[in-house]
């Protein structure tokens, strides 16, 4: 062996190659397998430990698949770069001196971590489980600034650092030659500094330029208004730019995205190019290349101190993999598939955490409990049935039945009732709070907004009082002595049902023997006020409704604690609302004069109070204007929105129930809660500003009386999404069906316009990934079943990481 060579670093050489070319096995003449062996050959009697174990572990090199191949090239450069002597078992790899199957033979039946190209000397420092529960302070180097912008990101010790997952990567795997550069192509050269120097333009511009050179050519990578890195960038450092190929005056220049000094020959040991490169959720003092770094320290340092919670038996019948391994390989994964295998577990775990949770909660919940079960006196049933000016349907009949049948037992009801706008949910409501009362018991309605809490007080009354039953309405704008008043009626009982908004959940309200809780509009509320409307009694019935249909999967998710009924059946008599989409308001208007000419009235909406310099839609103070004074002078217009005082709200409404008003222009605030029978046409300006549920629900407050009602969507946008929305709406007058495509459309996160209140934040996991929220619910309810409050020490694990999940959002003890 001639003097200065160094099979070792030949050889890794060639492997970083082999890794750059896509695992061909073309890096070398013969095979990677034979040029390892020849190297181990030229070391000599007694070869480098590192090199001993790279030749072994490439042996069966051109027999492996893919995968085999990249974790052998990945080990290899492990063993050259630590001196181990180890081999380890890769997968999709056959053991050495081993016949070679075929190709098709080597898929490994289960999931086996790839060992991450953890080229860094290891630390010598071992931490524990309890180390990552420190503050970020203790990090070595961790300067105060940094540590106070992170913890504005709710980023406070090191476990969250290692949980505060990128939201996106840019993808800068794309290795070329300086020679093989291509205009207008993103890509990643690796070569030598020869020069650095800067220049001044006559505006003041500073341009630094390096000039870089490979084995192919030399290229100038120019930066703007970076002097420092005339100090920072070293000739004849090796560094690699992420960036574009560029001209400028005739010549190829380099515009760089990123750069990075290369220590080592490994690319794939870099942080901010020639990789999958992670971007982090940034904040006022904290910078991308920084904050990459300090993420990847610690993932080096404490990455080995993280508790796989899952249960094995989870982990192997779902093919998941390790814990540590995907936190490292969603921060900085080694390429595509490692990601998604990394992203497929996180978001397992989160909807895991979910469902246990859920689902924990609804057993402690139900526990059997003495004197809360309420008999149905079927005969007072009849009678309210009797006494209504309709014929119930048969799936009101069906739900109601489902609703006493869980009241008659002694565990707490937990349901959701799902009914489509107008399906007859609070006839449910009123029969199941009869029932509570003539058992002696108080119920409650909640609602989110005053609007919608009235009209239930005004239906409930007209359903409830000739039964004897004591109602009260409880709102924020109840004027204090009133307030007071019911205050005290619920505490001594003589309010047998009350209806309100958040004002229910305040402290202060306490009930004689509360035994029956609604929510209604459920969505506007959440797992949390749940509960706290829950200590309001001696564990009461829950029922929560919403008219807003709600998809298969977030009903899975966020209301996993549930059982589900659906009111699936329109009243008799009720006409489908025709729904059309127009361009013009001519059309519209049109339609809005043939209907009050037969003394019917209309809504027309808009999305926002005022126009702005920032927006065009159409506002609701303009749209009022123009409507009374130049298109309908003759008629009465009426205004509604959500900055007026409740007393000017409910001045607006009744005189638009009177007749006063044949036309009301209003914002969202009629999406729930008005029922004005007359009211048959409805005008949607800037109708793809709304989502698809929230369309459906303004739809729903016309035709309420049993006459034909239409809807227009005035809408002049052309894209693609608008225009699927709108044509979806006039398809199709099936509230479950819509609420399905609002989901594929618009995305869980938009669904209702607001996240969640109660339910943890999921950082990886979709609400619209059926298949992982299915998985994920089968998974725990296997779990509970052997073991319902994971008190088994093999489970302490996971009873702690359920815990830590829902810690900011409810409480599970």
């Amino acid at each position: 062996m001639r003097p200065g060579y160094n099979p070792q670093t030949v050889l890794q050489r060639v492997l970083v190659l082999e890794r750059q070319q896509g695992f061909q096995d073309r890096a070398a003449v013969g095979g990677l397998g034979a040029f390892a062996r020849g190297q181990l050959e030229r070391a000599g009697q007694s070869p480098h430990a590192g090199l001993l174990a790279a030749a072994n572990l490439l042996e069966q090199y051109a027999s492996a698949d893919r995968r085999g191949r990249e974790a052998a090239v990945s080990a290899a450069l492990r063993a050259i770069l630590t001196g181990t002597d180890a081999a380890p078992a890769l997968p999709g790899l056959p053991p050495p001196h081993s016949p070679s199957p075929s190709v098709s033979t080597m898929a490994p039946t289960t999931r086996v971590d790839r060992p991450s190209p953890a080229v860094r000397t290891p630390l010598e420092t071992v931490h524990q489980p309890e180390d990552l529960d420190r503050s970020l302070d203790s990090l070595k180097g961790m300067r105060k600034a940094t540590a106070q912008a992170l913890e504005r990101l709710s980023v406070k010790t090191i476990r969250d650092l290692l949980f505060f997952f990128p939201r996106d990567h840019y993808d800068y795997t794309d290795t070329r030659s300086i020679s093989r550069l291509r205009l207008g192509q993103k890509s990643t050269l690796v070569g030598t500094i020869q020069n650095v120097r800067n220049n001044r333009t006559r505006r003041g511009i500073v341009i630094t330029t390096a000039t870089i050179s490979d084995d192919s050519g030399t290229v100038a990578v120019r930066w703007f208004n970076q002097p420092y890195l005339m100090q920072t960038l070293p000739v004849g450092a090796r560094i690699a730019i992420t960036g574009e190929p560029d001209v400028h005056n005739g010549y190829i220049t380099f515009t760089p995205r990123d750069y990075e000094l290369i220590k080592d020959l490994d690319l794939a040991d870099t942080t901010h190019t020639g990789r999958l490169v992670p971007v982090y959720p940034l904040t006022r003092g904290l910078y991308q290349r920084s904050l990459r770094q300090l993420v990847r320290r610690t993932l080096d340092e404490y990455a080995g101190a993280l508790q796989d919670y899952l249960p094995p038996d989870v982990s192997r019948a779902h093919d998941l993999g390790s814990l540590p391994h995907a936190i490292r390989q969603y921060h900085f994964p080694e390429d595509v598939r490692e990601k998604s295998e990394a992203e497929r577990r996180l978001a397992f775990d989160e909807l895991f955490m979910v469902q246990l949770g859920l689902l924990m909660r609804k057993r402690e919940w139900q526990q059997p409990l003495p004197d809360i079960s309420i008999q149905v006196d079927h005969e007072l049933l009849s009678r309210l049935f009797e006494s209504l000016p309709f014929r119930l349907t048969n799936a009101q009949r069906r739900v109601i039945t489902e609703i006493l049948d869980d009241m008659s037992r002694p565990v707490p009801m937990s349901r959701l009732l799902q009914g489509d706008v107008g399906s007859g949910k609070t006839v449910v409501a009123a029969a199941a709070l009869l029932q509570a009362v003539q058992a002696g018991k108080q119920g409650v309605l909640m609602a989110p907004t005053e609007i919608l809490a009235e009209q239930h007080d005004r239906t409930l009354r007209q359903l409830l009082e000739p039964f004897g039953v004591h109602t009260e309405l409880l709102i924020g704008s109840t004027p204090r002595a009133q307030r007071r008043a019911a205050y005290q009626s619920a505490a001594d009982g003589l309010a047998q049902v009350v209806v309100g908004t958040h004002t229910l959940i305040q402290e202060g309200l306490e009930f004689a023997r509360l035994g029956l809780a609604i929510t209604d509009e459920q969505h506007r509320f959440g797992v949390e006020q749940r509960a706290v409307l829950r200590t309001k009694g001696l564990h009461p019935h829950i029922l929560a409704m919403t008219a807003t249909p709600i998809p298969r999967t977030l009903a899975m998710t966020i209301y996993g604690d549930l059982d589900v009924s659906a009111l699936d059946e329109m009243p008799p008599g009720r006409l489908p609302v025709i729904t059309t989409w127009s361009r013009t308001p001519v059309e519209a208007y049109g339609v809005v004069r043939d209907e009050v000419r037969q003394r019917r009235q209309a809504y027309v909406i808009c999305p926002v109070i005022e126009e702005s310099m920032e927006s065009d839609m159409r506002s609701v103070m303009a749209e009022h204007k123009e409507l009374q004074k130049l298109t309908f002078p003759d008629l009465n217009v009426g205004l509604l929105h959500g900055r007026m005082k409740p007393a000017e709200k409910e001045a607006t409404l009744d005189a638009f129930r009177r007749g006063d008003y044949q036309i009301l222009v209003a914002t969202s605030v009629v999406e729930v809660g008005i029922d004005v029978p007359n009211a048959t046409v409805m005008v949607i300006r800037d109708a793809h500003r709304f989502g698809l549920a929230q369309l459906h629900q303004f739809r729903g407050r016309v035709g309420r009386g049993g006459d034909q009602a239409y809807c227009v969507l005035l809408s002049a946008v052309e894209g693609d999404d608008a225009r699927e929305r709108l044509e979806a709406l006039t398809a199709t007058e099936n509230g479950f069906e819509l609420a399905e495509e609002d989901l594929r459309l618009r995305g869980p996160g938009e669904f209702w316009g607001t996240r969640q209140s109660g339910l943890p934040e999921l950082r990886v996991a979709q609400l619209g990934d059926l298949p992982t929220i299915e998985l994920a619910r089968r998974a725990a309810l296997e779990v509970l079943e052997r073991d319902p409050d994971l008190s088994d020490p093999a489970h302490r694990a996971l009873r702690d990481q359920v815990h830590l999940f829902w810690a900011a959002s409810a409480d599970l003890s």
